[in-house]
């Protein structure tokens, strides 16, 4: 069993670029599912309805969320109405969509695959995100055969302690919204695959995807600045993760095409 994570989809030309570049690299590694956090997909904050189903035809099996999944008004019905379009599930209750979905992988298995959000270097905390997990896999115990969990947070500690938090119970734990590639991908000691974040899928002439002069000039006067995404070379990260029928990875590899 293989699931193939991808980092923060971002920006159209980032969209276009999957729905060329991913079959080919599916043909290529197999993998049973497919999951990309899509939550800047128009750009610096939001996805478009139309681009959430662009990355769906372009073979993602689940899309994931993050602090901007509400950027673009219209996306709060997609969410509605897909049940795998997610958004964090440490929203509060009746938020729209949901934070988990239990899914049928190529080969007929069940994953289960949470979306949540980190509170640490946020200025609004959502539900603790340990918690919010406990519950889940309380909720869904024996209705799954593997799970996949996207942590979207800013801080790299708070990513490691969820990691370590929930090695052994969960088959898959990856990092998103930081937009650069760790270089720690690893099986824990109690075999779940991690990595603290999977990096970007998008304009590599950039900073994390925006203009570089905008974000030096913001930085520089320390004025408000609207940010347009970069122009160029797209390339998308991600990684790759082997699991065993007993649901503990056996291997983790970062992926970049």
């Amino acid at each position: 069993m293989r699931i193939l994570a991808l980092g923060d989809v971002f920006g159209e030309a980032a969209v276009g670029y999957l729905e060329t570049a991913l079959p080919r690299l599916l043909s290529f590694l197999r993998p049973e599912l497919v999951i990309a956090n899509a939550e800047n997909a128009s750009g610096s904050s939001g996805v478009e309805p139309l681009q959430a189903q662009r990355l769906f035809e372009a073979g993602c099996d689940v899309l994931t969320g993050g602090n901007h999944t509400f950027g673009r008004k219209a996306f709060s019905d997609y969410l509605e109405a897909h049940e795998n379009a997610l958004r964090p599930a440490n929203y509060p209750a009746g938020t729209p969509g949901g934070g988990y979905t239990v899914c049928r992988a190529a080969n007929g298995a069940r994953v289960l695959v949470v979306s949540l959000r980190g509170n640490l270097g946020f200025p609004a905390p959502l539900a603790c995100p340990f918690e919010t997990l406990e519950r889940i896999l309380a909720r869904e115990a024996g209705h799954y055969d593997y799970s996949a969990v996207d942590f979207h947070a800013e801080y790299t500690s708070e990513k490691v302690a969820m990691g370590r938090a929930f090695d052994g119970r969960v088959s898959v734990l990856f990092g998103t919204h930081t937009h650069v590639p760790t270089a720690d991908e690893t099986v824990l000691p109690g075999g779940t695959g991690y990595i603290t974040d999977l990096g970007m899928t998008g304009p590599v002439d950039g900073v994390l995807g925006v203009r570089s002069e905008i974000v030096v000039s913001a930085m520089k006067t320390k004025l408000p600045a609207h940010f347009e995404t970069a122009k160029g070379e797209i390339r998308a990260n991600g990684a790759l993760f082997t699991l065993s029928e007993e649901g503990r990875c056996l291997a983790a590899e970062r992926i970049s095409f």
